[in-house]
């Protein structure tokens, strides 16, 4: 599939410059912390009247557990799998990094689609492999009915030693039926219905359609049982403290955990 207007294959385009002196500094929130937690959950309250504000700083968030994990993203190619609306891509193109990215959803990309957009399935990338030197996936794997499928291919476009970063909200999580939280936990159908009454209007998520249960333990065997990638940490992505010790506890992972984080390292085939 080709790219958009304006865009080439991985490795044409031209990066934008890390921030300099010119730009204004952006204070590093420490991760684990109270204090960064607190920020995203602010955030996260506006995300309908101020989408910009949180999608940006979940980016920058998310950049930063990028390159700590696996240093700095300038000069390399990243790949952004089921990123919408391109913040993340753009934070990584911002910090020197060749991003591009991948929507299944034309919906998602907005009226103007984010640079180096390009319409593809998930399942099955437009990319040769080994194209990426970073695969990211945020708040995507549980909305694809097959993830283990899902996995492989962000696994079959990353080089060797290459990092996979793949983070989605576990069902049980307090977050886990999306619009319809907290009231997944009385069953899926009820909360649907409730939110279409307080709303006036149908959920944007189905359960078995759009939206899938995906546990936090099932996830971890299935990872760790394959031989095309390796685990460099399993935690929770935004738990303020002991975040890889909340992921180690069988049944209080799967409501504490919040949203499971992954960071693969790919396997030499």
């Amino acid at each position: 599939m080709r790219p958009r207007s304006g865009t080439g294959p991985p490795g044409s385009a031209r990066p934008h410059p890390h921030p300099g002196a010119g730009a204004p500094a952006r204070p590093v929130l420490k991760d684990p912390s109270l204090r960064r937690s607190l920020a995203l959950f602010r955030a996260f309250l506006h995300e309908q009247d101020d989408p910009e504000s949180c999608y940006a700083l979940l980016a920058r968030d998310s950049a930063d557990q990028v390159e700590s994990y696996g240093g700095p993203v300038a000069g390399r190619t990243v790949v952004d799998v089921g990123g919408g609306s391109g913040h993340a891509a753009e934070e990584f193109r911002r910090r020197g990094a060749h991003a591009f990215l991948f929507e299944p959803d034309v919906r998602e990309l907005g009226a103007v689609p984010p640079e180096g957009a390009v319409v593809a399935d998930g399942y099955l990338l437009p990319l040769r492999d080994g194209a990426a030197d970073v695969t990211f996936s945020s708040n995507v794997l549980e909305h694809v009915a097959d993830p283990q499928t899902f996995l492989s291919e962000l696994a079959r476009v990353t080089r060797p030693g290459g990092l996979i970063y793949v983070s989605f909200t576990n069902w049980l999580s307090p977050w886990g039926g999306h619009e319809w939280a907290p009231w997944h936990y009385l069953g899926a159908e009820r909360a649907r219905a409730r939110y279409r009454r307080r709303t006036g209007r149908a959920a944007k998520h189905t359960l078995g359609e759009n939206l899938f249960a995906v546990h936090v333990g099932t996830t971890l065997r299935q990872v760790r049982a394959r031989d095309d990638v390796e685990v460099v940490s399993a935690r929770s992505r935004y738990w303020p403290f002991l975040a890889e010790a909340v992921v180690k506890a069988p049944g209080v992972r799967e409501f504490a955990t919040w949203n499971l984080l992954l960071i693969l390292r790919r396997c030499p085939p």
